[in-house]
């Protein structure tokens, strides 16, 4: 498996789980609350520190969080198999869409929602 290739991720995850008898568990419904679960788990790492302090992981935490990504990741690719979606697609799709909502002479600069643009 190459390390850049998210099909090929994509298969490796569906044998790991085909292996193991685990694709009944994986409706979107089950992937999508595991997802949210490991989410939280990772912001779990960032809830006390401050803004300086999340830039400063010594290499047990970052460690840490570099598996509680991988988990994010594992479930995303999961439900996205799971509902035939191509993420590269979808990403390509959602950051044209965000061009036009985000225009840089408008948002430069600025932490502002989508609907806060004049």
């Amino acid at each position: 498996m190459s390390e850049d290739s998210l099909t090929e991720l994509n298969l490796y995850l569906k044998e790991f789980a085909q292996k193991r008898d685990w694709e009944q568990f994986h409706s979107p419904k089950n992937l999508s609350m595991a997802l949210s679960g490991e989410a939280g788990e990772l912001l779990e790492h960032f809830q006390w520190l401050t803004e300086e302090q999340s830039y400063q992981l010594d290499a047990g935490q970052i460690k840490d969080v570099s598996h509680e990504m991988a988990d994010i990741l594992i479930y995303l690719l999961r439900l996205s198999e799971r509902l035939d979606i191509d993420l590269v697609a979808a990403v390509k799709e959602k950051m044209a869409i965000n061009e036009k909502r985000f225009p840089v002479e408008k948002v430069k600069g600025l932490a502002v929602r989508g609907d806060q643009i004049e």
